[in-house]
């Protein structure tokens, strides 16, 4: 292919990227360094903003919350994921049935998947969910009103809707194991849990890697399911980053675009510090490959 062609190619893609990428980031940046309200001309404050996001107790309670939800979340993602993999990955022709059923929870909007998940906890619709804990434990639970069982709602709610994506990635790095190393490990008499510990789980490592990478960013960028499950987050605390930016820039009527594009900068710096280890672990494998 010639260079002219080439480019010819590559730069509608380019500039496609650096419309929806580059100049909103270039923006959010510039914004990030300013006093910015509705209509008026942004003032240059240096990085008074960083500083009043650093030094603000709600800020760091949303960190605390975000990075909490998911360390959580990614757990339990790869750990479920893996096992519902497994289970799937020994299905015969009901399997592709199977993962139709599987993938509703994820092809679902947030929002909408957060309110019909938020009914089976709310005595108002019905609350199943909540009906059979609290006839269990004996007493009811406030789970739009307490910190930690709302925290815990949000939680399986997340569960819920990433799981199906999680599942999919690891059964495609299953269906990439050599059948003759499994067949070798099973020859020379290795139990189930060693098979899977010693030779599935480190050959579909990188898969892992790339299930988590992916879980960590959206899981960071919460935001969608806080609004039909946590309508009181800023009271219980449980106010993901990307709600508080919601809220200062916009919600609560303060108008601070530059506030809310220094927070965005910060949350983009706490991702890739969040995939760090991921992304080198990844890097290291390709090397050694």
């Amino acid at each position: 292919m010639r260079r002219r062609e080439f480019f010819g190619f590559v730069a509608p893609s380019v500039l496609v990227m650096a419309g929806l990428l580059v100049l909103p980031l270039y923006q959010t940046i510039a914004w990030s360094l300013q006093r910015v309200n509705y209509g008026e001309t942004g003032t240059f404050v240096g990085l008074d903003n960083y500083t009043h996001a650093l030094t603000d107790p709600r800020f760091g309670q949303a960190v605390l919350f975000t990075v909490e939800l998911t360390l959580v979340v990614v757990a339990t993602l790869i750990v479920l994921g893996y096992l519902l993999a497994t289970l799937v990955n020994g299905l015969g022709r009901s399997r592709p049935f199977v993962l139709g059923i599987l993938l509703v929870s994820y092809v679902i909007p947030q929002v909408v998947g957060g309110a019909m998940f938020s009914w089976l906890f709310n005595s108002n619709f019905g609350g199943v969910l909540n009906f059979l804990l609290s006839t269990l434990l004996g007493q009811d639970i406030l789970w739009f009103a307490s910190t930690w069982p709302n925290r815990i709602m949000v939680a399986l709610n997340t569960v819920w809707s990433m799981l199906p994506f999680a599942m999919l990635v690891i059964l495609a790095g299953l269906q990439s194991v050599p059948e003759e190393v499994v067949e070798a490990a099973q020859i020379d008499g290795a139990p189930t849990w060693r098979l899977h510990w010693n030779v599935i789980i480190p050959t579909v490592r990188g898969t892992l890697g790339f299930v988590a990478i992916i879980s960590i960013m959206d899981v960071l960028r919460a935001f969608d399911q806080l609004i039909a499950l946590s309508p009181q987050a800023v009271q219980l605390g449980n106010e993901s980053v990307m709600l508080y930016v919601f809220n200062v820039a916009f919600q609560d009527g303060g108008q601070q675009l530059g506030l809310g594009s220094a927070v965005n900068v910060l949350l983009i710096a706490l991702i890739c510090l969040m995939l760090y280890p991921f992304i080198r672990g990844i890097a290291r494998e390709a090397r050694h490959a």
